[in-house]
């Protein structure tokens, strides 16, 4: 008969109380059914643990195996609870791609959240363009992606919310006196600075702009240090200056319907960890509406 996890917490029991009795009673079993077990365990063992019937006093082999017998008990239990604590998603780590304005508009009040419920998790977070974000999924190094993400084979795409598109300019730029919305037209003589997103950009009054601007920038803190430096104009969705950017100034446009659609992407929900899957379902749930008028829920 193999040593079973029982026979030890059995045996540990009688030990720690010193009575058959009290062991029984802490192990909710009866006084006859603990002590068949410990004559199993001492069967298996080929030698007494307890030097008298009344369990008080162990062998000094007794003594020996009690200590070998807490040390297992102890990994074992702590075992039992972190598997427990990882199928409930109270521990675990979790794998978040985003682009940069979710990093910095969307995310905070999410994870504030989702921490405070799930103390044990540890979340890491990189900031990225889409196309980047796209990489980190299929290479397997995020659990979660967030951004402007193309449908992608064997994972799971959930439309978030969509922004309008505008331009970026200094605050004391002439564009920011116009009363009524942008037009193409009134960028053209402006120095623009293109980056990744003017891509989703499709108007074909844009392009002539878009074909002429001297700079691509795809980071979105370089492209507003240079917006702020007078280098030019940029076009920008309006999550990006959600958290206000000083001396930029944030200006619709008026002959373009043209919105940014942000997706959730993840590998289908079995192959996540709970965790990983309790995350992805609150960002899902999320109320971006609330986050400004302008931003459409899917």
């Amino acid at each position: 008969m193999a040593i079973k996890i029982e026979m030890l917490r059995c045996f540990r029991t009688v030990a720690d109380h010193g009575s058959l009795a009290e062991a029984a009673s802490m192990l909710g079993r009866t006084p006859s059914a603990v002590s068949m077990m410990l004559k199993q365990f001492e069967d298996h063992i080929g030698a007494p643990l307890f030097e008298t019937a009344r369990k008080s006093r162990l062998t000094p082999l007794g003594e020996m195996i009690l200590a070998e017998a807490h040390r297992e008990l102890s990994h074992f239990d702590r075992t039992v609870s972190a598997i427990e604590g990882l199928s409930k998603a109270e521990q675990g780590h979790v794998r978040l791609a985003v682009t940069p304005s979710v990093a910095q508009a969307v995310m905070p009040p999410i994870l504030r959240c989702y921490l405070r419920q799930h103390a044990g998790v540890s979340v890491e977070m990189i900031d990225t363009d889409s196309q980047s974000v796209c990489r980190e999924l299929t290479t397997e190094r995020a659990d979660i992606g967030i951004g402007s993400l193309p449908p992608m084979p064997g994972f799971e795409r959930n439309l978030a919310f969509t922004d309008a598109f505008g331009v970026v300019s200094p605050r004391d730029h002439p564009l920011t006196r116009s009363c009524r919305g942008l037009r193409w037209a009134d960028l053209a003589e402006h120095r623009f600075i293109a980056n990744g997103l003017c891509s989703h950009v499709t108007d074909e009054a844009f392009q002539p702009i878009l074909d002429a601007s001297q700079l691509m920038i795809r980071n979105t803190t370089s492209i507003f240090s240079l917006v702020r430096a007078g280098l030019g104009i940029t076009l920008l969705p309006e999550l990006s200056m959600l958290k206000g950017h000083d001396g930029l100034a944030f200006l619709p446009l008026a002959d373009s319907t043209v919105r940014r659609e942000v997706w959730v992407v993840t590998p289908p929900a079995y192959m996540l960890t709970p965790a990983a899957r309790a995350l992805a379902q609150a960002i899902r749930q999320v109320d971006y509406a609330a986050l400004r008028p302008s931003l459409q829920k899917s």
